[in-house]
């Protein structure tokens, strides 16, 4: 049996970019939300996912003196695959519209499972990127799980 959740913790990713002010608007054009108290305009941006999630866009020297390792360069190594949930599926396709619209490349078409709908993309950086819809009637609730997310 895994062990519960902590209900105060919260997931921040620190994420290399090489304009801050660009992908900062990227994923606010995205829909994301943007928490002022955090972050160093040029920087850092705290951009926020939802309640219990984060991604700090840190410039690579700011990102470099948190990191005890060089950064990776996500356009040409996979460095992880960043996922997220919306709330149907033809929110999946309008976000991902979104992403290409504003730089983004496609990294996937949509792919449909039955009880899963995803697009995924590469954003300004390269980094790669999941969206999701997980259909709630095939998790047996009215909304998606956690852990599914």
């Amino acid at each position: 049996m895994a062990a519960p959740a902590h209900p105060s913790r919260s997931l921040i990713v620190n994420m290399p970019v090489a304009d801050v002010e660009r992908s900062r608007a990227f994923f606010l054009k995205l829909g994301f939300g943007l928490d002022p108290r955090a972050g160093v305009e040029g920087s850092n941006a705290l951009i926020v996912f939802g309640d219990e999630a984060s991604v700090m866009l840190s410039s690579r020297e700011s990102f470099a003196q948190y990191s005890k390792l060089p950064a990776g360069d996500p356009a040409t190594h996979a460095l992880a695959l960043y996922s997220f949930t919306v709330g149907s599926r033809d929110e999946v396709d309008a976000v991902s519209a979104t992403a290409l619209a504003e730089g983004a490349t496609e990294a996937d078409g949509a792919e449909d499972f039955g009880f899963m709908y995803t697009r995924s993309f590469f954003d300004l950086d390269g980094h790669g990127w999941q969206i999701m819809w997980i259909d709630p009637a095939q998790t047996g609730t009215d909304e998606p799980t956690e852990a599914a997310a």
